[in-house]
């Protein structure tokens, strides 16, 4: 018999597997997008990292908390267990590096979209955010491991 734990269980991992995967997909998309200098490709790539995140991330970024609030009730965790803690606030920080990366995208699809429109290279502006919107993903990428490892092992951490 299959129970309600393990549906949340299973719908938090569903989750999170999402948001690692599409987030590493994106990253690697980028990165090779802008590497090869062609403003199409780039505001191509940038146009369906926008949906994606939009479509994907968004949706287990709801799911996420949701999912893991109802499993930490059923399963009778308390929320100031201080793995659950720490989890919460590194979900926080990947959120916060999050929200901005996705603006910088529409941004760099915008400049490159007019870019490839005029038959033009890419402005710096575009080069610039490109920089920050991959800075921003070291310690965002870091911060969904920590959670990742945090989930799977529960550590006993005092608070």
């Amino acid at each position: 018999m299959i129970l309600w734990a393990d549906i949340l269980r299973w719908l938090h991992v569903i989750g999170a597997t999402v948001l690692f995967g599409t987030g590493v997909g994106i990253a690697f998309f980028m990165l090779m997008a802008q590497r090869t200098g062609r403003p199409e490709i780039v505001a191509h790539v940038a146009g369906t990292v926008v949906i994606a995140d939009t479509v994907f991330t968004a949706t287990a970024v709801i799911v996420q908390p949701s999912t893991g609030l109802l499993l930490a009730r059923a399963i009778g965790w308390p929320l100031s267990e201080g793995w659950v803690v720490l989890s919460l606030l590194l979900y926080v920080v990947t959120g916060l590096f999050w929200l901005p990366v996705v603006w910088i995208q529409i941004r760099i699809r915008n400049l490159a979209r007019q870019a490839a429109s005029e038959n033009a290279p890419l402005p710096a502006e575009e080069k610039r955010l490109f920089r920050i919107w991959f800075a921003c993903g070291f310690p965002a990428f870091a911060a969904v491991l920590a959670i990742l490892w945090l989930m799977v092992t529960r550590p006993a951490i005092g608070l």
